[in-house]
């Protein structure tokens, strides 16, 4: 029986430096930033801490990482010493909480982004943690804060796994700056201003400051939205709503005003988004020299970059505006995508691996078949403040480019030693109806045998408050089919559903269960609901009321009653038709 070649011993030398060790390989004495993060050091794009670490590289800094410290040992943070100019901190490619625990509120018993696939290597309000290491151990040194932790939690918020509401994460990071977003361009104006020796960070976009008392006291909020108080908040949570609704329609780089929200007699001060990166700037960050590998002072394998490793990241942002998902407020709505060249450059470095075995897993990003679409190129879209380009109707103002989605697939599996070329990544049904030879294109040639879709309900007045179209999963699916065995293919599609949504009750979950029977679905799990912090779903599950109309609503918070849901979405008996027992994520 034939062995497979073993793979070479990787340089550390080609990552960013871990160790002391590895610094002086560089024949480095100091870094100028060092970064921590709650995940494990993966060099790959998909991972923040490496792409901004890598951006920053790119401008002749010297970056170090330290990945995963023992929150409990300080000196696990001073391995390299202390950087020149700033410290990053992140909690990782998810809020610490969701890595932790489950919608149940249990701990999980697997962490993805940990070597693994170990729990227990990040603590709970990660960003929290580590930037309160940071002020003991590099006293009087800024302190920046990124990733999807702080972008989610810079305005009071909704904590699920502890049930209670949270001041700005700035509150208790006692960090000098936050930067919301993707971050690329506020770390290198952040990193310039401070070589200068200019230590105001003031007016950088896409940024967070928490004023002090006497700086609050001086400045003129006269051009900025006075958001509810943290105060206002405590005494009624009910502001949560408006809260959340204001800030959603300020996501706006074009439009966007500056909001502010007291804390006692300190402010918290929001600049507007950052302009998203686009065309050739966009195509230059994934460009940048990554090894696409976990660093190899790991033996073992990280779960979270195994399913990624042969993907590649082809556009950014969000323009669907649901109501349970972050992606809005972090990537932002308006959409930019790489160019065909770019993607085929990254596809074929990939290929030139020992390890790649001729699939490209995914071409995708937030939402796969919105690539080459186009929002804020219109004045109207500039002067727009909704927060979604797809309900309760696709935008007239909202281009798809149906001719560069073919191209960006048909050159892709065109590439040398490229076999396969899928997309794993979620579609827009709505989209996807309204391009035919896309969606042909997509179901015949790139579908690994199961295509991930987001129908998440089927009763018209929960898929309004996740501001979800109504209607196109079963014009979708009867489609799908109808491709498929036109090209002579057995393929299934993966549903994802959530149940206890706010103003789902049994009722209107039984919609969801009445359609599963139909079909003969079943369903071995579901996605049982999680209010994110910031998100309109978790406005409407802590005040009780529709972010749509402002009406009262049912909101299931029982165990019990939120298991009897989930219950609901799983068939016995004769349920099953041939190929159709899928599983969702919990």
């Amino acid at each position: 029986m034939a062995t497979r070649p073993k793979t070479k011993p990787v340089d550390p030398a080609g990552f960013l430096p871990m160790s002391r060790e590895e610094m002086a390989a560089r024949g480095w004495s100091e870094l100028d930033i060092l970064i921590i993060t709650g995940d494990a050091y993966v060099d790959h794009p998909s991972f923040g801490a490496a792409m901004i670490g890598r951006v920053l590289e790119a401008e002749g800094y010297r970056v170090g990482i330290i990945a995963q410290p023992d929150w409990k040992d300080i000196e696990s943070i001073q391995v390299m010493g202390r950087p020149r100019l700033f410290v990053g901190v992140t909690a990782g490619n998810l809020d610490s909480m969701v890595s932790n625990y489950t919608a149940a509120r249990h701990k999980r018993k697997e962490d993805v982004y940990s070597e693994d696939g170990t729990p227990g290597k990040r603590p709970n309000h990660a960003a929290v943690v580590y930037s309160q290491m940071c002020r003991r151990a590099f006293a009087g040194l800024p302190v920046v804060l990124g990733g999807m932790e702080a972008s989610m939690r810079r305005v009071a918020h909704y904590d699920y796994w502890e049930d209670k509401l949270r001041p700005s994460i700035m509150a208790d990071t006692k960090a000098d700056i936050l930067v919301y977003g993707m971050g690329e361009s506020a770390a290198l104006e952040i990193s310039s201003r401070l070589t200068e020796g200019n230590t105001d960070l003031g007016g950088i976009p896409g940024t967070t400051l928490f004023l002090g008392a006497k700086a609050t006291a001086a400045a003129d909020f006269s051009d900025c939205i006075i958001l509810p108080s943290w105060e206002d908040l405590q005494a009624d949570n009910k502001h949560l709503m408006r809260l959340t609704k204001v800030v959603e329609a300020q996501q706006t780089p074009y439009s966007g005003k500056h909001l502010v929200q007291m804390h006692g007699n300190r402010a918290m001060y929001m600049e507007p988004p950052a302009m998203p990166l686009d065309g050739p700037d966009l195509d230059a960050l994934y460009e940048l020299p990554f090894m696409r590998l976990t660093h190899p002072s790991y033996t073992g394998k990280v779960p979270g970059f195994t399913t990624i490793k042969d993907s590649v990241i082809v556009s950014r942002g969000c323009a669907g505006g649901c109501t349970f998902c972050g992606l809005g407020f972090h990537q932002g709505k308006f959409l930019s995508s790489r160019s065909v060249e770019s993607v085929t450059k990254e596809i074929n470095k990939m290929a030139e691996s020992d390890t790649f075995r001729g699939t490209v897993a995914d071409l995708g990003g937030p939402t796969a078949n919105l690539y080459a679409a186009k929002n804020g190129h219109v004045d109207a879209c500039k002067k727009c403040h909704r927060p979604s380009c797809l309900w309760p109707t696709i935008c007239p103002h909202f281009d798809i480019d149906e001719e560069a989605q073919l191209k960006l697939l048909r050159g892709a599996r065109e590439q040398p030693g490229v076999k396969h070329v899928f997309v794993q990544s979620g579609i827009r049904m709505d989209v996807a109806l309204r391009t035919p030879e896309y969606t042909r294109e997509l179901v015949q040639n790139h579908v690994s045998g199961h295509m991930k879709v987001a129908p998440e309900h089927m009763d018209p007045g929960v898929l309004r408050r996740m501001r979800k179209p109504n209607g196109d999963f079963p014009a979708f699916m009867k489609k799908f089919f109808e491709l498929s065995e036109e090209a002579g293919k057995e393929q299934y599609l993966v549903p994802y559903f959530i149940s206890s949504f706010p103003g789902c009750t049994d009722k209107e979950m039984g919609a969801v269960e009445q359609f599963l029977k139909e079909e003969k679905w079943n369903l071995q799990q579901v996605q049982d609901f999680i209010p994110l912090p910031m998100t309109g779903s978790a406005a409407m599950y802590v005040t009780g009321l529709d972010i749509n109309t402002g009406q009262p609503i049912p909101v299931i918070r029982n165990a019990g009653d939120r298991e009897r849901q989930k219950r609901m979405l799983r068939p016995v008996g004769n349920s099953r038709r041939a190929g159709r027992q899928l599983d969702t994520v919990d």
